[in-house]
């Protein structure tokens, strides 16, 4: 009973000693724990955060345009700015804003940038601006501008364009002999009804033959030379084809009739082949140098070389068709976007990059009074028309009006210039770079050096097995190439020529007597190579008599019997 008594005060003595240890280890470890929070500073978090998980996810930008670069601007920094007619620009944009009100879905591709400027328009359209000052803090309460360009460049490009007046008739006559075409019906384009009211000014343009078969469209070599003749497409007739390609490449023109009245044409299709600029052509050919180039120049060539003039032409192979608008002189020209133009306001941008109605601010120096002055250019324009050779972020064709005058100014214009576009504040390019997570906290130079050691011998252990199971599968195949290697011997004896010599070697050796020996060459003082016996070539595997009188009377057909 006493040693029952002892082993029992053992036992509880061993327990309350076990639960010490446990209570002193987690007053110990709670302690550290505390220690380790009052370290920590105020508002760190008290968590470690989650691991995410990459790739990071993929949000999208409410501002992409294909191969630009921007960065945002602050409007003070906006040099001429204030020096701007806004209200000028404001009565553009509000022509534009009659078109994207009516519009039931923004422009695909861009549409965050179409429904913020349907919102702009909103804004435009209730309010009753009739001063600059309240213009110009219109577009500064709406809008937000960017620096944009090419990427990789400063500056965009910019070129100029008119409605040309040139003189026509209603009918054919011995000065009037150049068809005006209208689009022809058997014209076709993908995804496009052929009574289509707007066609693309890009892209493969067909001819349909019969029911199904499509062709490419005639050229302008073909078109010039009859090949839609007679099927009552024509408008009015003009004087030359240098008057006829003026008007494609601005695309429209208005016609001066002999009996004072004017037909007003405008872009309505082209024939689907790439726009080929004949002023490249002339530069290329080194006829007109570079600084030079203008339209009046192209003009002045092709009536000087009329022969010149029509190789040159077909060089372009690009065909325009045009439509009768009933707009009178008074009215400007119907731009892209379907509104009218205005002179020194309206742009041609890039479609394919940029919604109609985007406001842009062009600076920089242009020829503007003449050929070689540097007159200070700094304008808000209005994207409203395109141009099947305006291509590109930062490139606009600005447009100066109609008649001579415009035309010389238009004319001369192949400039560099800085563009910034402005974009509502609904859209914020730098809300995508908010949302987007931190990348995660650098190691430490301690865990850096880990991982380091780390990746090395795992490199290392990686390449000594690579070269461990390229020296074993050297050492097998040369194994397997000296099992293969035959041996003297068994060129003695391997094969049906072996064997028929090692036979007839007997029957010598037992037929004949045997020879002295001959004595023994001394060794000489320059050793001889010997040459290797070749192996004798195996005897063909000939069937004996019988077997070969079997195979004669052997037929195949028999198996099938």
């Amino acid at each position: 009973m006493a040693r029952e008594a002892l082993t029992k005060a053992g036992g509880r003595l061993r327990l309350a000693a076990a639960f010490g240890v446990v209570a002193a280890t987690l007053s110990l470890a709670s302690f550290v724990a505390i220690t380790a929070n009052a370290k920590r500073p105020v508002g760190a978090a008290q968590t470690p955060a989650p691991p995410r998980h990459l790739p990071y996810p993929e949000l999208k930008w409410p501002l992409q345009i294909s191969g630009a670069q921007y960065a945002p601007a602050a409007w003070h920094d906006v040099e001429g700015w204030t020096e701007d007619d806004h209200l000028q620009a404001y009565k553009a944009f509000r022509l534009s804003c009659k078109q994207i009100s009516t519009q039931r879905t923004a422009p695909a591709g861009l549409q965050p940038l179409g429904a913020s400027l349907r919102e702009t328009c909103d804004a435009a359209n209730a309010a009753r601006i009739v001063d600059d000052a309240k213009a110009k803090a219109f577009f500064e309460h709406h809008f937000r501008p960017l620096r944009i360009s090419r990427l990789g460049e400063e500056e965009g490009f910019v070129t100029g364009y008119y409605e040309p007046v040139v003189d026509g008739s209603r009918i054919q006559t011995e000065t009037y002999t150049v068809p005006v075409y209208r689009r022809p019906s058997n014209l076709f384009v993908r995804g496009f009804k052929q009574d289509a009211a707007g066609l693309p000014n890009k892209g493969q343009v067909f001819r349909k033959i019969g029911r199904r078969k499509l062709v490419p469209y005639y050229d302008r070599a073909q078109i010039e030379d009859g090949a839609i003749a007679g099927r009552g497409l024509e408008i009015c007739w003009l004087k030359n084809q240098t008057d006829l390609l003026f008007a494609q490449i601005q695309g429209s023109a208005r016609v001066k009739l002999e009996d004072g009245s004017t037909i007003r044409i405008n872009y309505d299709a082209h024939n689907g082949y790439p726009y080929t600029a004949v002023g490249r052509i002339l530069i290329d050919r080194g006829i007109i140098p570079k600084e030079q180039m203008s339209m009046q120049k192209i003009r002045e060539w092709m009536e000087q070389n009329p022969d010149g003039a029509n190789e040159l032409r077909r060089q372009n192979r690009s065909y325009v068709f045009f439509r009768e608008v009933q707009l009178s002189d008074k009215d400007e020209p119907l731009g892209a976007q379907g509104v009218p133009l205005t002179p020194g306001r309206s742009i041609a941008v890039d479609k394919a990059l940029h919604v109609y109605g985007t406001p842009f601010f062009i600076a920089g120096e242009l020829p503007i009074e003449s050929e070689l002055s540097k007159t200070s250019f700094r304008r808000l324009m209005i994207a409203q028309d395109t141009g099947s050779a305006i291509v590109g972020p930062a490139r606009a064709d600005l447009y100066f009006g109609a008649g001579a005058d415009a035309g010389k100014v238009s004319g001369r214009l192949r400039h560099n210039m800085h563009f910034l576009m402005l974009v509502p504040k609904s859209i914020d390019p730098a809300a995508r770079a908010r949302r987007m997570p931190l990348p995660d906290p650098r190691p430490s130079e301690a865990i850096a050096k880990l991982l380091d050691q780390e990746k090395a011998e795992k490199e290392k252990a990686e390449k000594e097995k690579a070269e461990k199971e390229k020296a074993e599968k050297e050492k097998a195949e040369k194994e397997k190439a000296e099992k293969e290697k035959p041996t003297p011997a068994d060129a003695m004896t391997t094969g049906p020529a072996g064997a028929a010599n090692t036979t007839k070697a007997a029957n010598d050796a037992t037929s004949k007597p045997v020879e002295a020996a001959a004595p023994v060459a001394q060794p000489s003082a320059t050793p001889t190579t010997t040459a290797p016996v070749p192996i004798p070539e195996p005897r063909p595997n000939i069937a004996t008599g019988a077997e070969a009188r079997r195979s004669r009377h052997h037929h195949p057909y028999r198996l099938s019997r």
